[in-house]
């Protein structure tokens, strides 16, 4: 490919992507709306529903880069709307647990079926070397934000 080709796919790529991330942050706010969540507190319990159990606030704060006071807020927006619970740890009863209220996350879980129908369809046309790099993609993608994140929130800008 030449220097030009390749600079501009970059530049389309770049708007692409800007109109993907602005298209995902509008759906993000879609369904918080219809769930009546904050987006920060859907993403929050999308990454909860990914964890291997039950979290401490101070892991919420963490997977979502929030103060710990902003995580226990954001535990107690979450837990007034049914989809977590505290519970005490019982190996260690000085430590509390976030838990996901089961019932609630398979509600979750269902609603993400359902919009999430046709995604597969976009990669019908794709073979697995295709699919390989688009995860590799996003794995990256998902590398840089996280450092890009905490170099906003270090004032690093």
């Amino acid at each position: 490919m030449s220097g030009q080709g390749r600079e501009r796919l970059l530049a389309e790529l770049t708007g692409v992507s800007r109109r993907y991330m602005a298209s995902y942050a509008l759906f993000d706010q879609a369904v918080a709306d219809h769930l009546g969540l904050h987006p920060t507190d859907l993403q929050c319990l999308n990454l909860l529903t990914l964890e291997d159990g039950p979290v401490t606030t101070g892991r919420v704060a963490e997977l979502t880069g929030l103060t710990t006071g902003s995580a226990t807020r954001l535990v107690d927006r979450l837990e007034r709307a049914g989809y977590v619970r505290r519970e005490r740890d019982a190996s260690d009863r000085r430590k509390v647990l976030v838990v996901a209220v089961p019932e609630k996350v398979a509600e979750f879980g269902r609603m993400w079926d359902r919009l999430g129908a046709p995604w597969p369809a976009l990669f019908d046309d794709l073979d697995e070397t295709e699919l390989a790099l688009i995860v590799d993609h996003m794995r990256r993608t998902v590398e840089l934000s996280g450092e890009q994140i905490a170099r906003l929130r270090s004032g690093g800008l």
